[in-house]
């Protein structure tokens, strides 16, 4: 809670003011060191249409799903969450600081977050039904549509390089399987072997996945082995970065390990352009987290450029529209970071909880877990 400055200071204020605004925006990007959590204020419904923050330049997202209660989460858990999100952001941070654009800061943001097994993307991916791990990633350049995927890969440490590589080395948009792997290891990126994802909790959560789910009221187990597991407890993990660099140029990336005990082959909304990830220079840089199924079928991330470009929408209420108003209709949940040329950002979840943070102009980290922090910049 920002408190009421004395009457004495304001003229101070006027002149500090005016000074910033005369600096170039970009050039204090990354200057800060500030780390903070959400104001914890109570969330209003209409919260959700309007931004949670402007004079941004870069956003990351860990996930949506049942929401992290304060009450309930233990308190290395949540530094945990804090320090994952926060030093994704750090690392597109020094990008944007040292001049790059903002393709190379949602990439090594990303890059981060897949290195962390907190997260359901790289090293700590989920388990497909047959106990492999298969992973996609995009991203999208705004300034010219350029974009690249790789879906079910299996041996690569960091799928958004790959679908980076796909963008800028390929005439194609996506690869898929034995072959992105390949190309990305002929290209210099480093491989695994698939127990360098394993983890015991994505594990347990697949052994949770398979147990036979149990009829409520006769407290037996029926047939299927399709329980509803631990991927419907908490959030998914799915990692995404939206970021505008000092040209106004946009960038979103997105990647996953996808749905715990899903079929081998299943390919999610993660790296399909205008699904799962999608940037336009002018528009929108969004990355969505959630039942990818719904979201592809909904195009979910091109609708919400939709409505700005054609609709006249601004982005909290385009991406509102689309993951609150639209997708839950088609049977789905989830959320969205989405960014717009002017720093906006909107983060809407029809999910009950979506973990997220933000860095600003002024290089402070702003990270967000709860529901009971602040969702809106008013």
């Amino acid at each position: 809670m920002r408190v009421r400055p004395r009457l004495w200071i304001v003229p101070v204020l006027t002149v500090l003011v005016a000074v910033a605004a005369a600096l170039p925006a970009f050039s204090r990007a990354g200057s800060g060191e500030t780390h903070r959590t959400g104001a914890v204020t109570p969330t209003k419904a209409a919260d959700a249409r309007r931004p949670v923050a402007r004079d941004v330049v870069l956003a990351v997202h860990g996930g949506a799903g049942t929401a992290l209660r304060r009450e309930t989460t233990d308190p290395r858990k949540e530094k945990a969450y804090r320090d994952g999100l926060a030093d994704a952001l750090k690392a597109g941070r020094r990008v944007l600081r040292d001049g790059g654009d903002s393709v190379a800061a949602v990439e090594a943001a990303v890059r981060v977050l897949e290195d962390n097994e907190l997260f359901n993307a790289g090293r700590g991916a989920v388990f497909t039904e047959d106990a492999g791990h298969e992973l996609d990633a995009s991203i999208m350049r705004g300034s010219d549509l350029a974009a690249g995927a790789v879906a079910g890969v299996r041996s690569v440490r960091n799928p958004v390089s790959a679908a980076r590589l796909v963008m800028e080395k390929t005439k194609h948009v996506m690869l898929a399987g034995e072959g992105a792997d390949d190309f990305a290891a002929r290209n210099g990126l480093p491989t695994v072997t698939q127990d360098y994802y394993w983890t015991q909790r994505r594990w347990d959560e697949l052994m949770k996945a398979k147990a036979p789910a149990k009829d409520p009221r006769a407290g037996k187990a029926t047939k299927g082995g399709k329980g509803t597991g631990a991927a419907a407890e908490e959030i998914t993990g799915t990692v995404g970065a939206v970021a505008v660099d000092r040209d106004r140029d946009l960038a979103a990336a997105t990647s996953t390990g996808g749905m715990t005990n899903k079929m081998a082959g299943r390919v999610g909304d993660s790296p399909v352009v205008g699904a799962g990830t999608y940037a336009k220079n002018g528009t929108v840089a969004a990355s969505a987290t959630g039942h990818g199924e719904v979201f592809i079928r909904g195009a979910a991330t091109a609708t919400i450029s939709h409505l700005i470009e054609f609709g006249g929408r601004d982005v909290a209420s385009a991406a509102y529209e689309v993951v609150v108003g639209r997708l839950p209709r088609l049977g789905g949940t989830g959320g969205v970071i989405a960014l717009d040329h002017e720093g906006t950002l909107a983060a809407p979840h029809s999910s009950e909880g979506m973990v997220y943070g933000y860095l600003t102009e002024d290089g402070d980290i702003v990270t967000r877990l709860f529901p009971d922090e602040s969702s809106s910049d008013g």
